[in-house]
């Protein structure tokens, strides 16, 4: 599984979660502490009926981890690093992750009908939060 090791990692990264089941009836797939995620779940939230005009995101974090889930639809993830770093992930499949690291300025464009869950490390803080990407970019 995904960091067997429980190592908190800096990097972003697609991670694969197994899926479960038979076309003939379906899947599931599952994410646990045990086998795929590296940190412990405290919020849990989706966002949906984003028109695809609309770039979401536009924010760093300072300590929240997070795991991003496109479970319907394609959603494209834009990530900076402070180092000027651009990656472009795109999360097409519902037993795909983004592993997103504190640290990361990231913006998503939602296709239609898409809707993306997202595990995270803490609860709500808008303290955590870095809206202006100027200052991002300086610390």
């Amino acid at each position: 599984g995904f960091l067997k090791e429980k190592q908190m990692s800096n990097q972003v990264k697609i991670i694969e979660f197994k899926s479960i089941g038979q076309p003939e009836q379906g899947y599931i797939s599952v994410a646990e502490y045990s086998d795929n995620i590296n940190f412990d779940i405290k919020r849990v939230f989706w966002s949906y009926y984003t028109p695809h005009h609309i770039i979401r995101g536009r924010h760093a974090h300072h300590k929240l981890i997070q795991v991003l889930i496109a479970v319907s639809g394609i959603i494209s993830i834009g990530t900076i690093t402070k180092e000027g770093n651009k990656k472009e992930f795109i999360l097409d499949s519902p037993d795909k992750g983004l592993y997103l690291p504190p640290q990361y300025w990231h913006t998503m464009k939602f296709s239609h009908n898409a809707v993306l869950l997202s595990l995270a490390s803490m609860e709500y803080d808008e303290e955590d939060y870095i809206r202006d990407y100027d200052e991002f970019m300086k610390k």
